[in-house]
């Protein structure tokens, strides 16, 4: 090969900038203070939004359908669906609270935003209930319930979907008490927003400790943060590697540690553990 040539240097360019986005990823995996490690893998064709997780159980979520699994198996025993927009347009990611399955749901990428909570009996997969924001704070896109508390986030972007005026900047997370009075909000940090690039969140779950897990819609990284002290922004704590690809994610409450997410493109569902080193 002539040294000389466009081609020659192009390739070497390339080569260097793989060589250095592995190393980024090492040196991330080197600096966590987590250890993330896949256990199983299950093939699931409603794996593009979410996945929530009960004792026995695992449902996976798409744009207007859901899937119940077996977890020991991933058998799929059962389901829902409506065609898109009757009612149901883009359901977003979902948690079992109270034997009930809670599912945020927004009318992306429609223009204004709107916003749901959707309700349905994981038993029988039978939709049972549905508190609507309307125009409310952008795009329902995750749900969590933490100390006597519904915590919702409220998506912007900076694509088509965004709003005049508006970007990922002002995707919000809001605080309700249980009858969905808004208590407090606080936004995302700069750090934060530039990882979720034109898209936003897509996923949050509180641990024990209230510390809040934070997904992106593609990156495999989860952002680790904290309700602030004082001021309107929550605090980034660190960045985790995984392999899920953004998305819905949960715990398996009847397992500590045991993280359910999912990879899109592979319509997977992922199953691992996440401790402390």
């Amino acid at each position: 090969m002539n040294i000389h040539t466009p081609s020659f240097f192009l390739n070497r360019f390339l080569l260097s900038g793989t060589f250095i986005f592995l190393a980024v990823l090492q040196s991330l995996a080197a600096d966590s203070s987590y250890e993330y490690e896949e256990l199983r893998r299950f093939p699931c064709k409603e794996a593009r939004q979410a996945v929530a997780v009960d004792e026995d159980f695992f449902y996976v979520i798409s744009n207007h359908a859901l899937g119940k699994y077996v977890k020991s198996t991933g058998e799929r025993v059962g389901g829902w669906e409506c065609p898109e927009g009757e009612p149901l347009t883009h359901l977003n990611s979902g948690i079992i609270i109270d034997d009930k399955l809670y599912c945020a749901h927004s009318n992306h990428p429609g223009v204004p935003m709107t916003g749901s909570i959707e309700i349905w009996d994981p038993e029988t997969m039978k939709h049972v209930g549905s508190h609507s924001f309307g125009i409310y704070s952008g795009s329902t896109t995750w749900i969590d319930f933490y100390d006597g508390h519904w915590y919702v986030a409220f998506a912007h972007y900076g694509n088509a979907a965004a709003e005049p005026n508006r970007d990922t900047s002002w995707t919000n997370l809001v605080k309700f008490d249980k009858e969905w009075n808004r208590k407090e909000g606080w936004i995302f940090p700069r750090t934060v927003i530039e990882r979720f690039g034109e898209f936003s969140s897509s996923g949050g779950i509180f641990d024990d400790n209230g510390l809040l897990y934070v997904t992106g819609h593609h990156e495999e990284e989860i952002y680790v943060l904290k309700l602030p002290e004082a001021g309107s922004i929550l605090e980034l704590v660190e960045t985790i590697p995984v392999k899920t690809t953004g998305q819905g994610i949960a715990w398996d409450k009847s397992t500590p540690g045991l993280l359910y997410g999912i990879h899109k493109k592979n319509r997977e569902v992922i199953v691992a553990r996440l401790k402390k080193k």
